[in-house]
């Protein structure tokens, strides 16, 4: 069986005006539902938060049911469409571990954020024989944006970075990350680039729609405020109807993206095998 977690955040707490909103990411949590019932998705499978129903609790409630209850042979998709961040992981020792990178919940202010160090903990879990697609439309952390120069329908006077700005203490060992792990001679030095193409023992493929030091953005695409990875994303996989391989789908959305001279490139982690398989099955 076929079944979706889907979340897109346009209107972050408090409700209404007032939060760090963005606006593409409902346009896109639909395109997203609506593109996986053409790929054969059934719509009483696809789970939908969005805005205040997005809250951390729901989110985190609402991956482990998909995990929990799939079987093998099921192929299940957890999509995000937000603000991303990154934050410091701190150990008992209080020396720095890593930077985790975070989405933001709806109430991500008061609730808390969930660190990838959440969804691994989750995605463990994950039984022997599932496919799990994983794609976020996120910043992971913040560097400078661009603006694009391409002669596309695009309107250059919308065009916003999905970034939370760090706490304090996340932004200063951000900062001083390099200098700090250079100091250790230690495997965790490791933490801040991921690999671009096999990662071992991985049990899901991870789509992301910028690197670890880039933004993820959104813009006007033909009238309508959308974030430009999932755009790409959405019609490639309308295109072939899923029928796609992923490492195509991957290059099909780079070029897309570069052709645009878009701020961001697109990033996709697997075990080397799931490269040459179409998504979805």
């Amino acid at each position: 069986m076929k079944k979706a977690l889907i979340v897109g955040i346009n209107d972050y707490a408090p409700v209404g005006s007032g939060g760090p909103d963005l606006n593409g990411c409902i346009n896109d949590a639909r395109d997203m539902a609506n593109t996986l019932v053409i790929c054969g998705f059934a719509p009483a499978q696809i789970k939908i938060l969005t805005n205040q129903n997005a809250t951390r609790a729901n989110i985190l409630k609402y991956l482990k049911s998909l995990v929990s209850n799939s079987i093998k042979g099921d192929s299940l998709v957890f999509y995000y469409s937000g603000h991303g961040t990154r934050v410091a992981n701190i150990g008992a020792d209080l020396e720095i571990d890593g930077l985790d990178e975070a989405i933001c919940p709806h109430d991500y202010s008061s609730a808390g954020v969930i660190r990838d160090d959440d969804f691994k903990a989750i995605l463990s879990k994950l039984k022997s024989g599932v496919n799990l697609e994983v794609i976020f439309d996120c910043c992971h952390s913040g560097s400078g944006t661009r603006k694009m120069n391409l002669a596309l329908d695009i309107d250059f006077s919308y065009e916003a970075a999905r970034f939370i700005p760090p706490m304090l203490e996340d932004e200063f060992y951000t900062t001083y990350a390099s200098e700090i792990l250079l100091s250790k001679n230690s495997k965790k030095q490791t933490f801040t680039t991921k690999a671009l193409v096999a990662v071992e023992g991985l049990n899901h493929t991870l789509w992301a729609a910028s690197k670890d030091n880039q933004v993820s953005m959104e813009g006007n695409m033909s009238g309508q405020i959308r974030g430009y990875f999932t755009y790409h994303f959405c019609k490639i996989l309308r295109a072939t109807n899923g029928n796609i391989v992923r490492k195509t789908l991957d290059k099909q959305i780079a070029i897309a993206l570069a052709a645009m001279n878009a701020a961001q490139i697109n990033q996709t982690e697997s075990v080397t095998a799931e490269f040459s398989q179409k998504i979805f099955l």
